[in-house]
């Protein structure tokens, strides 16, 4: 989700700092910047009424009686607009109720092209993984043979059974899908609909049937988060006619205006449960407000960051690798292991969006992940001996490491001097304190975002000069 809501991230920073030049909060300093807010969320493709209804909370909450004397007044603006943000997505139920006798039955319905099939999938592997149940899934696309065989590939994939019958109309699948989950005392059914390109009484009146035949424990609508208000027009539309739990916002990695999640929940009173944020099974999360307030802010999003981790590192592995780390002996053979670790939780700018105030700081930074794929290779072109101690590697060895991983010496001369810095901030990192970790860093070393700030730089030694 990093180039969600960047636009609209930028707006909001510029907007706290003309704020954090004043000495408290008027009517006309918030107006002036709400202004330019109101428009950032227009261009982010949020509906009128919502930005309407928006930046007049932030506003009357600004100016009126909540105003906190004595608080800074970016701190206090900052904290409304978090708040209101929050209120706007949420409150939501993330979890998948399945408690009862039989199977639970979860319906998805959509237009055609919004990702139901897929998000059939995923919802059943998020549930697999995060529950003590074995879903079952449910073919009733039977108009479009192609959704049938993906859900079947999709099922074979994932190692779930898939009910379908060609030839059949949707409740007839259905009625057997429910039957044969019970018999194979299987729960949840997840049942993928039918859909079309556009809303018409025929899909609906198929809907309110199976709705009615089926009864459904929950429905999920699924909309495509980069088709922005047309999504919302949509799910507003779809609720009317088959009044659904909660909606599942496909492709919100690939949306940079956010619009669809950040109007839904105002527009249809139906809360954004789940987000997919990418085209594999994994790429499928719960969708938390106040989260996802915290990214539009540039605040990051440390909890997801954790729970990425947990899911990609053993805690085994941390562990040894923590002590490694205490005593100083962290070779390259660890900086493999602890690099594939990394590299299991996601792409590395995905990874730096979530770290507070740096995120936001990643617009226009490629980072190219090929470069990650030199360092494995020039690493595994070395013998077990040399990862262990890395100052045994002398020009003769440093040729044939650069030989046998395809890359020039000086590259492989480049990892070995960036290893031994990042050993020596390690050590000052160990015995604690963030200034001793900065002054390990030399001259030339910029954190993300920019330049060491100048009070964590190395004071000079020499008598009487200062930096």
């Amino acid at each position: 989700m990093s180039i969600v809501f960047e636009t609209l991230t930028n707006t909001l920073e510029g907007f706290f700092g003309k704020i954090r030049g004043k000495p408290r909060l008027t009517e006309k300093n918030i107006q002036d910047g709400l202004r330019e807010v109101r428009l950032a969320l227009l261009e982010a493709d949020v509906n009128f009424k919502v930005v309407k209804d928006f930046t007049r909370s932030v506003s009357e909450k600004a100016v009126g009686d909540e105003v906190i004397r004595g608080v800074n007044p970016a701190e206090q603006i900052t904290k409304i607009v978090h708040d209101e943000l929050k209120s706007l997505m949420g409150p939501v139920d993330t979890t998948v109720p399945l408690g009862g006798e039989g199977p639970v039955v979860i319906m998805l319905a959509g237009l055609q092209g919004s990702g139901k099939t897929t998000t059939c999938g995923k919802l059943a592997k998020h549930i697999a993984e995060n529950y003590e149940a074995e879903p079952i899934l449910c073919a009733a696309d039977v108009r479009r043979p192609a959704a049938i065989d993906q859900l079947e590939t999709l099922g074979r994939q994932l190692e779930l059974p898939v009910i379908s019958e060609r030839g059949s109309d949707a409740l007839t699948v259905c009625l057997k899908a429910r039957m044969q989950a019970a018999r194979q005392n299987r729960s949840p059914l997840i049942i993928d609909t039918g859909g079309r390109l556009h809303i018409d009484d025929q899909m609906m009146d198929e809907l309110a049937e199976l709705k009615k035949r089926i009864k459904p424990d929950q429905i999920y609508l699924v909309a495509d988060a980069r088709t922005g208000q047309d999504a919302v027009n949509s799910a507003k539309e779809f609720n009317r006619r088959i009044e659904y739990d909660a909606v599942v916002l496909t492709n919100l990695d690939g949306d940079a205006r956010g619009g669809a999640a950040l109007s839904i929940k105002a527009v249809t009173g139906k809360p954004v449960k789940f987000v997919g944020v990418g085209e594999k099974m994994d790429k499928f999360e719960p969708f938390y407000p106040d989260r996802m307030a915290d990214r539009i802010l540039g605040m990051g999003d440390v909890v997801t960051l954790v729970e990425k981790a947990e899911q990609a590192i053993e805690r085994e592995d941390v562990e040894a690798m923590e002590e490694k780390m205490r005593k100083a002996r962290f070779d390259l053979e660890d900086f493999r292991k602890q690099l594939k670790m990394i590299r299991n939780m996601g792409p590395m700018k995905e990874l730096m969006s979530y770290i507070p105030f740096v995120g936001n700081k990643m617009d226009g930074v490629d980072f190219d992940e090929s470069d990650l794929d030199r360092i494995e290779a020039i690493i595994n072109s070395m013998t077990p001996e040399e990862r262990a101690r890395p100052q045994v590697i002398n020009a003769g060895r440093r040729n044939r490491i650069a030989k046998g991983c395809g890359h020039r010496g000086a590259e492989v001369n480049m990892l070995l001097k960036q290893f031994r810095q990042m050993k020596k901030v390690m050590k000052k990192l160990t015995r604690g304190g963030m200034e001793d970790m900065a002054n390990a860093l030399p001259d030339q070393f910029t954190a993300p975002g920019g330049p060491m700030p100048k009070g964590l730089r190395k004071k000079s030694k020499k008598k009487g000069k200062k930096n």
